[in-house]
């Protein structure tokens, strides 16, 4: 769903190492913030919603003057209209679900929201219905994350703020949870600024993505440009960096299920994993760079069962690999593969070349929502 939104931020503010300085215009549905610990992620997000009143500069929403510090003027958090679901998610322990669900529901009914109906909208969307009579204390991890985000939904936010969404769960929880996140995205008429230094949150969920370090701004751009900059790919290497695509289901196999990546008419098919949802169906699928086999010629006999055939499209230069971009197909976006310096001389990859991809089928994680776990371990 496109949502039609800017958000001007031109500010400064001081810290402990260095000044956070940000001057962008974000018009894009989901922003990403990107960068190591310390980088200034958290600062810039509790800038955005009005939690440091030590900031300077100018922040505006639309026509909503938020920040001027020449005029004087600071809107309190309050006042935003912003949902903010901080790291350590922070529920109300003296509440049940349903109580921290609708906690912000008076302020959702002075901006004009039903509340009964987006209540309705969002227990549904996020498969927390059987959840509501729970105190928070007996929630599990994947079940605190999901309510959490249901509770800035419900008080009618007109701008979503997720801090480090998944870092407290596990890499299982991790990906039941993200899908619910981008299902948010796909139904919600909402603006999203995600803060990540995970690479695969930030390419499954954002638009755009900007790069912070020592508080500046380093890289503006798509996910997938931005995280295979020579400057940023070091980084998102260390911090696991994979490859990832949307793609739809077209048939379950046996023992595998056959997806399209991008626009279901590209004719690419990829085998991965058992899915569990229904031919039709979207999921998102992703690949570490270092998992992906090249070759010049398709081989003749071979465990793996995709051998795809790709053209390579850039090449990059790093300390100690090449990273090759290759495009499976023109609707599929380019495909980052790592390899040697010495691999990339023997096999004379060059710009425009015709290559064949060799991945098997176990080293495709999937992420696809999850309406059967309700269990502690969701």
């Amino acid at each position: 769903m496109p949502v039609n939104f800017t958000l001007q931020i031109d500010i400064e503010l001081p810290l402990d190492q260095f000044t956070l300085r940000v001057e962008h215009t974000l018009h894009k549905k989901v922003t990403g913030i990107f960068g190591v610990s310390g980088s200034g992620k958290t600062s810039f997000l509790e800038t955005v919603a009005g939690l440091r009143g030590d900031s300077r500069g100018l922040i505006v929403f639309n026509n909503e003057i938020w920040l001027d510090t020449d005029q004087k003027r600071f809107v309190r958090p309050e006042s935003r209209g912003i949902g903010y679901v901080p790291q350590d998610i922070l529920l109300f322990p003296n509440r049940d679900v349903k109580g921290n669900l609708l906690s912000g529901s008076a302020r959702a009914a002075r901006n004009g929201v039903s509340v009964d109906e987006l209540f309705e909208r969002v227990i549904h969307l996020l498969n927390i219905s059987s959840l509501l009579s729970r105190h928070v204390q007996t929630l599990s991890g994947g079940e605190k994350q999901r309510v959490a985000l249901g509770r800035a939904l419900c008080s009618g936010a007109k701008l979503l703020l997720l801090d480090e969404p998944l870092a407290s769960l596990d890499i299982a929880l991790r990906r039941k949870v993200l899908p619910f996140i981008r299902s948010i995205r796909e139904e919600f008429d909402l603006p999203i600024i995600v803060v990540s230094h995970n690479p695969v949150e930030v390419q499954a969920l954002c638009d755009e993505l900007l790069a912070l370090d020592d508080g500046k701004v380093t890289a503006i751009g798509s996910p997938q440009k931005v995280l295979t900059n020579p400057a940023i790919f070091p980084l998102a290497e260390r911090e696991g960096y994979q490859n990832v695509l949307d793609a739809s289901i077209l048939r379950h196999e046996t023992d595998a299920t056959v997806v399209c990546p991008g626009n279901p008419d590209c004719e690419v098919e990829i085998f991965t994993r058992r899915a569990r949802g229904n031919p039709g169906s979207d999921l998102q699928i992703s690949i570490p760079a270092h998992d992906i086999i090249i070759a010049n010629e398709r081989p003749p006999l071979t465990s793996a069962r995709n051998i795809l055939q790709a053209k390579v499209s850039e090449i990059q230069p790093f300390e100690d690999v090449m990273l090759v971009l290759v495009q499976l197909h023109e609707s599929v976006p380019p495909i980052a593969v790592e390899v040697t310096s010495v691999s990339l001389e023997n096999l004379g990859i060059e710009t425009g070349k015709l290559i064949y991809l060799i991945i098997k089928t176990v080293s495709w994680t999937l992420y696809e929502v999850d309406l059967e776990s309700e269990s502690s371990n969701s």
